[in-house]
């Protein structure tokens, strides 16, 4: 049980109400609102995120959650050897990815973001969060994950409908990510790397609809910046793009529209459209879905895993039509 005295206390605040919002408290003080969340990691991940913001706040983006620190100077509470973080609350409402005219301008916000995180040293103490020349690995890894978990499948004596659905669907999905390994392998992956090493910038690695907050100025707010690390820029956009496109029929108009907000802000060089490329090929959310079924990561139930993974195949040509489309677009070959 959180112990609001506690928190009070450390961050020299009085708590006049607090109510519990999508995973965070929502808190009306004598400073204030503000948010209060549980953080489930070290302290030493929480001054890299910590850094993150305040480096964005001098580099002239703003727009962001900033933490207020306690009594002793530190972006948190720790109560119950749990740490406790507070930040602005920011008042407004989620991005409608639904709306080409909001994605644009979230395309445009996330450049703004990027460009200023340039040259971001992180504090000391901090510990650094880096996924650069990472994603041959990963795609290597996750590839053999899809048919261990085919094994795991096919061992059982009690076989599930997901099961059933995962095994018959599989090879479509092994053949997803030869094709996004070849793609990646033929591209300058590793040049991008180093000069993203070079240029000192972050990714925010969860930009999608409920960590874009559009506030009654019409102005767009990054919020929860938990998993930001060092990381290529296509990484967020590729991400942010398949947020987008699954809830739209994989739309190729949302994809221009995202890349020519981005764009318009800090424009993407020809030789990181293959990258991003291969990052649109992996099947990731397959991965994902398949992975937090077998590993038991997430408490849903069979049904609602079988309702994602049919959904999930049942896009399954549109999204080879929105594939072809890009690579005409943006004239890239595989």
């Amino acid at each position: 049980m959180m112990r609001e005295f506690e928190i009070e206390r450390q961050f020299d605040i009085k708590i006049e109400t607090i109510k519990p919002n999508k995973g965070v408290y929502y808190l009306k003080t004598n400073k204030g609102e503000r948010c209060l969340k549980k953080i489930s990691y070290g302290p030493q991940k929480l001054l890299f995120v910590y850094g993150a913001k305040e480096h964005l706040n001098k580099s002239g983006y703003d727009r962001v959650d900033k933490y207020f620190l306690n009594i002793n100077g530190e972006p948190f509470a720790l109560v119950n050897e749990d740490l406790y973080t507070l930040s602005e609350w920011i008042d407004g409402r989620e991005c409608d990815f639904n709306n080409k005219e909001e994605v644009t301008k979230a395309a445009k916000n996330l450049a703004e973001m990027h460009l200023a995180s340039r040259g971001y040293e992180p504090p000391e103490n901090s510990k650094l969060k880096s996924d650069l020349d990472r994603w041959p690995h990963l795609i290597d890894k996750r590839s053999k994950a899809l048919e261990k978990m085919n094994d795991m499948a096919r061992k059982k004596r009690d076989k599930t409908e997901f099961d059933m659905i995962y095994m018959k669907a599989l090879n479509f999905y092994k053949d997803l990510c030869k094709r996004a390994k070849n793609t990646l392998n033929t591209s300058e992956y590793d040049n991008i790397c180093r000069e993203s090493e070079e240029l000192k910038i972050f990714c925010h690695h969860d930009y999608t609809y409920h960590n874009i907050i559009i506030d009654k100025n019409d102005e767009y707010n990054i919020i929860d910046f938990d998993y930001c690390k060092r990381e290529i820029r296509v990484y967020d956009i590729s991400n942010f793009m398949i947020k987008v496109l699954k809830r739209n029929n994989w739309d190729i108009e949302f994809a221009k529209g995202i890349i020519e907000g981005y764009n318009s802000i800090w424009p993407l060089e020809k030789r990181e459209y293959r990258i991003l490329l291969s990052f649109l090929i992996f099947p990731q959310r397959f991965w994902r879905l398949a992975n937090r079924y077998y590993y038991n990561e997430v408490t849903w139930g069979v049904n609602t895993f079988i309702k994602k993974i049919n959904e999930i195949i049942e896009e399954k040509d549109e999204y080879l039509n929105f594939i072809e489309k890009f690579k005409e677009e943006y004239k890239e070959e595989e």
